[in-house]
C-alpha cells in the first residue's frame, strides 16, 4: 500500500521523548526536586509506627528494659537521701557501705538493662529500615516511566538513603529516649511531691520558661531542617547527573562551570544547614541555663528550709537530683525534636512515592496466550502534555512477521508510537490492537513479556556476561544463554574475554565497545524470544563493520516476528514490509521501499540527500 498523508504540509509543534527505561535520564516536564514539608505529622509516625510494629517482640523487650532502667534511674537519688539521713549524718559507717554497695548496684544493673535495651532497639530499628527501603525500591519497580521523567535519578535516590537513613537515626536514638524521659518525666514529679510539696512547687517555675525558649528555637529551626532534606536530595540528583555524563562534560571543558554550578546549590545547602544545626544548638545551652538557674532556687529555698528544720538534709540532696532528673527529660525532649522532624519530613517524602499509583494495579484485565504478532493502529493521538500533541491521528496496520520502519526527524514521534506500544505511556486518543486485543484492556506483565525492546542505549547492570544475557529469561539454562549469545554474534568476543560468560561487566558494561554492548542486549532479547520486537536505531552510534555483524543479528532476532525497527541510516531498512515516514506526530507517506521512492516525496528526499553524503 503506498499512500501520502493531506496533512503533510499542516503546521504542529511536537517534541519527541526517546524511550526511556526508569531512572535513565530526564524527560519531558522535569521540574524542580518537590519540597520535603511534613504536611501530616501525624498520620506520617503512625505509619512508621506500623512498620516498627512487625518487631513487637523486640519492641516489647525494648520497652520492659526502658522501664525498667527509668525505675532505677528513679531509686538511685532517693537512696542518696536516705544514705545521708540514716548513716551519714548519724555516723553509722556500716549502713552507709551498705547504701553505697546498693546505690553501685542499681546504677551498674542499669548500665547492664541500659546497654541491652539499646541493642535489641538497633536491631528493630534497622530491621524496620530495611523493610522501609525494601518497600520503597519495590515501589520504584512498579510505578511508571512518566513518574521517572519528572523525578532526577539522583533525588530519588537520596529518598532511599539519606531521607530513610534520618528516619533510622530517630528510630535508633530517639525512641527509646522519648519512653524513658516520659517516665523519668512523671517518675520525678511524683517522688518529688511525696517528698516535699513546697520544693515542687518551686522547682515548677522554671517549666514555662523551659516551654517557650524550646518552641521559639524549635519553630525557627524546623523551617531549616525541611529545607536541609530539600536542598539536600537536589545536590545528591545533581552530582549523580554529573557524573553520569562525565564525558561531555570533558569534552566541552565544562568542569569549571559545573563546578560552579555544584558549589551554588552546596552553598545553599550550607547555608540553610549552618542555621539548622546553630538553631538546634541552642536548644542545649539554653535549656541547661534555665535548669541551672532552677537548681540554684530549688538550692537556695532548700537550704533555707532546712535551716528552719522544715525538710532534712537528705530530702534536699535527693530534691536537687530529682530536680535535675525533672528537668533532663525536659531537654532532651527539645534536643530530640529537631532529629524527629527531620526523620518526619524523610519520612513523608518516602510515603509521597509509596503512595503513587503503580501501573501494575488495573484490575480485570485480560491474560495473553502466545500473540501471532498482528497490530493495528487506530487513529492514535497522544501528548506528555495536554496542551502539546506529539501524536495525531496515527493509523497503520503491522500483519504478523513484518518489518515496519520509522522513519523521520528527529521529534517526529517515531520511539513515541513504539513507547506507546509497549505502554510506558497511556493513549489520549484512539487505540492500539495487538491481535484484535486493545492493549488498554490487556495485562502490562503478559503484554511485555511477549515484547523485545533494543535501544540505541545499550544498558547493561553490574554482573557477569552471562547474567547479564539471562536478564531476558531467568529460567534459561546455560546452554540457553550460550546459543543465544551464538545466534547474537557475541560469541566471538566472549570467548576472547578474561574469563568468557563469567567475566564481570562494571556499571553499564563500562569494560565493553558499545558494539559488544549493543550485541549482549540483542542476545538478551533472542532469549526472551517475544513475539513482537522493537529496534530503536540499534545501530546508529556504532562503525560500519560493527554495525554489520549487528545488522546479522538483528536479522536473526527479527525472524518470524512483528518488528518496529527506527533508523536513521535509511539503507538498514530498505528490506522492510512497510515504511512510515513521521514529520510533526503524523504519518505523511507509508509504503515500502521502491514505492516511496517513486512517490517522490519526504522518504525519496531523505533517502537521497543520505546516499550524496555517503558519496
Amino acid at each position: 500500500m503506498l499512500t501520502k498523508s493531506k496533512d503533510a504540509e499542516s503546521p504542529g509543534r511536537s517534541t519527541e521523548l526517546f524511550g526511556r527505561m526508569p531512572g535513565h535520564g530526564p524527560g519531558p516536564g522535569r521540574g524542580p526536586v518537590p519540597k520535603a514539608r511534613a504536611k501530616n505529622r501525624g498520620a506520617t509516625i503512625k505509619r512508621i509506627w506500623a512498620y516498627m510494629n512487625r518487631q513487637r517482640s523486640g519492641l516489647i523487650i525494648v520497652y520492659v528494659f526502658t522501664v525498667l532502667g527509668a525505675i532505677l534511674t528513679l531509686i538511685g537519688p532517693y537512696l542518696m537521701g536516705q544514705a545521708i539521713d540514716h548513716a551519714v549524718i548519724p555516723g553509722d559507717y556500716d549502713g552507709l557501705i551498705r547504701y553505697c554497695l546498693l546505690i553501685l548496684g542499681i546504677y551498674v544493673l542499669g548500665s547492664v538493662i541500659a546497654w541491652v535495651q539499646a541493642y535489641v532497639m538497633t536491631f528493630v530499628s534497622q530491621k524496620t529500615v530495611f523493610e522501609l527501603r525494601r518497600d520503597l525500591f519495590g515501589k520504584y519497580q512498579e510505578l511508571p516511566v512518566p513518574f521517572f521523567d519528572t523525578h532526577a535519578n539522583g533525588e530519588l535516590m537520596s529518598r532511599a538513603t539519606n531521607d530513610i537513613e534520618n528516619v533510622s537515626n530517630t528510630l535508633n536514638q530517639s525512641v527509646t529516649q522519648l519512653l524513658n524521659s516520659l517516665i523519668t518525666l512523671s517518675g520525678s514529679l511524683v517522688i518529688m511531691l511525696m517528698l516535699n510539696v513546697p520544693l515542687t512547687v518551686v522547682s515548677l517555675i522554671t517549666i514555662p520558661l523551659v516551654l517557650i525558649a524550646s518552641r521559639k528555637i524549635i519553630g525557627i529551626s524546623s523551617k531549616y531542617f525541611k529545607k536541609q532534606q530539600r536542598y539536600l536530595g537536589e545536590l545528591n540528583g545533581y552530582i549523580e547527573e554529573t557524573i553520569s555524563g562525565q564525558k561531555v562534560v570533558k569534552q566541552y571543558r565544562r568542569e569549571e562551570l559545573e563546578v560552579k554550578r555544584f558549589r551554588a546549590i552546596s552553598g545553599e545547602l550550607n547555608k540553610v544547614g549552618i542555621r539548622a544545626q546553630i538553631m538546634s544548638g541552642l536548644v542545649g545551652p539554653t535549656m541547661n541555663m534555665i535548669n541551672n538557674l532552677g537548681f540554684a532556687i530549688i538550692a537556695g529555698v532548700g537550704g533555707w528550709m532546712a535551716f528552719h528544720d522544715l525538710a532534712t538534709v537528705g530530702v534536699i540532696v535527693s530534691f536537687l537530683n530529682y530536680s535535675r532528673q525533672f528537668g533532663r527529660p525536659i531537654s532532651e525532649l527539645a534536643n530530640q525534636y529537631n532529629l524527629i522532624q527531620s526523620a518526619i519530613a524523610g519520612a513523608e517524602r518516602v510515603f509521597e512515592v509509596m503512595d503513587r499509583s503503580s501501573e501494575y494495579e488495573q484490575a480485570n484485565h485480560m491474560e495473553l496466550p502466545r500473540l501471532s504478532g498482528e497490530v493495528a493502529y487506530r487513529d492514535v493521538s497522544f501528548g506528555y502534555k495536554a496542551d502539546v500533541p506529539i501524536l495525531s491521528g496515527v493509523t497503520f496496520d503491522a500483519k504478523p512477521g513484518d518489518k515496519i520502519a520509522l522513519v523521520g526527524p528527529t521529534g517526529a514521534g517515531k520511539t513515541t508510537i513504539v513507547n506507546l506500544l509497549i505502554r510506558f505511556y497511556e493513549l489520549s486518543g484512539g487505540s492500539i490492537l495487538i491481535d484484535g486485543h486493545d492493549i488498554r484492556m490487556l495485562d502490562k506483565n503478559a503484554l511485555r513479556s511477549q515484547m523485545g525492546m533494543v535501544l540505541q542505549d545499550a544498558h547493561l547492570f553490574s554482573g557477569s556476561v552471562r547474567d547479564n544475557i539471562r536478564f531476558g529469561r531467568l529460567d534459561a539454562s546455560d546452554k540457553e544463554v550460550e546459543e543465544a549469545a551464538r545466534l547474537a554474534n557475541a560469541e566471538g568476543f566472549i570467548s576472547r574475554l578474561p574469563h568468557g560468560y563469567d567475566t564481570t561487566l562494571s556499571s553499564e558494561g563500562g569494560n565493553l565497545s558499545h558494539g559488544q554492548r549493543q550485541l549482549l542486549t540483542i542476545a538478551r532479547a533472542i532469549l526472551a524470544d517475544p513475539a513482537i520486537l522493537i529496534l530503536d536505531e540499534a545501530t546508529s552510534s556504532v562503525d560500519t563493520r560493527t554495525e554489520m555483524h549487528i545488522q546479522q543479528a538483528m536479522k536473526t532476532l527479527m525472524k518470524g516476528r512483528t518488528s518496529f525497527v527506527i533508523a536513521h541510516r535509511l539503507s538498514t531498512i530498505q528490506d522492510a514490509d512497510r515504511i512510515l515516514v513521521m514529520q510533526q506526530g503524523r504519518i505523511v507517506e507509508q509504503g515500502n521501499h521502491e514505492q516511496l521512492l517513486e512517490l517522490q516525496g519526504v522518504y525519496s528526499e531523505l533517502y537521497n540527500s543520505q546516499f550524496m553524503q555517503a558519496i
